[in-house]
């Protein structure tokens, strides 16, 4: 999952994505609208964390201007605004959800997990397949009802092939979905390393990882 968090206080911000990236989360960080701008032009997210008071512009600002050109990722305001009539107006404007600062980072991740299974194929707190179950909330699967050990980055990339069951996942999208730009030392072959890690550790069981060749990866259930 690949966060967008627009945020001014450097200390808030990497606190965020800290504690995000700990739950599989990959973030990138903007300071302003501006440097929100160029990460949006080049790169698609899952959801954006988005402060309303930013230094150049209002983040209201930027959240109009998105859903004006057709953007409709999901976005969690951060404010510390307490009118009902600033909240109202936020989500008026296309806002998906919002969190009054200071607030519990536990409720953050999960709000953002809501905002993410909206869109999702499936929008269970637990996502199944076959003999298949992984929770997102902790990272966790099991496969014939025991226990799969998977590091934090083979559990997102497995949230990512289940939650778009049916689908081909090309290279690039899952590549996008476990690394942030600060991970640009870590090459697109990576995702091969990791494919091959899950399937090993799905093998035992119907549930597997297919490669259409020239075309991206499709998880499946041969039960």
């Amino acid at each position: 999952m690949r966060i967008l968090i627009v945020e001014d206080a450097a200390d808030v911000a990497e606190a965020i994505a800290i504690r995000l990236g700990k739950t599989g989360m990959a973030c990138d960080l903007a300071e302003s609208c501006a440097a929100a701008e160029d990460f949006l032009a080049v790169q698609r997210y899952d959801a954006i964390v988005l402060d309303i008071n930013l230094p150049d512009r209002n983040g209201t600002e930027l959240l109009h201007d998105m859903r004006q050109r057709g953007d409709r990722t999901p976005v969690l305001m951060l404010t510390a605004l307490f009118s009902v009539d600033d909240r109202v107006s936020a989500l008026d404007l296309g806002a998906d959800d919002y969190l009054v600062k200071p607030f519990d980072q536990r409720e953050l991740e999960a709000r953002l997990r809501a905002l993410v299974r909206r869109e999702a194929e499936q929008k269970s707190d637990v996502i199944s397949l076959g003999p298949l179950t992984f929770s997102p909330a902790t990272l966790s699967a099991t496969l014939g009802g025991e226990p799969l050990d998977i590091t934090r980055r083979e559990a997102t990339l497995l949230e990512l092939l289940l939650r778009s069951q049916g689908a081909i996942l090309n290279k690039q999208r899952l590549y996008d979905g476990l690394f942030a730009f600060e991970d640009a030392d870590v090459g697109l072959n990576a995702i091969e390393l990791y494919i091959a890690r899950l399937r090993k550790k799905l093998a035992p069981s119907t549930v597997g990882i297919e490669t259409q060749r020239g075309l991206g990866y499709r998880i499946f259930n041969d039960g």
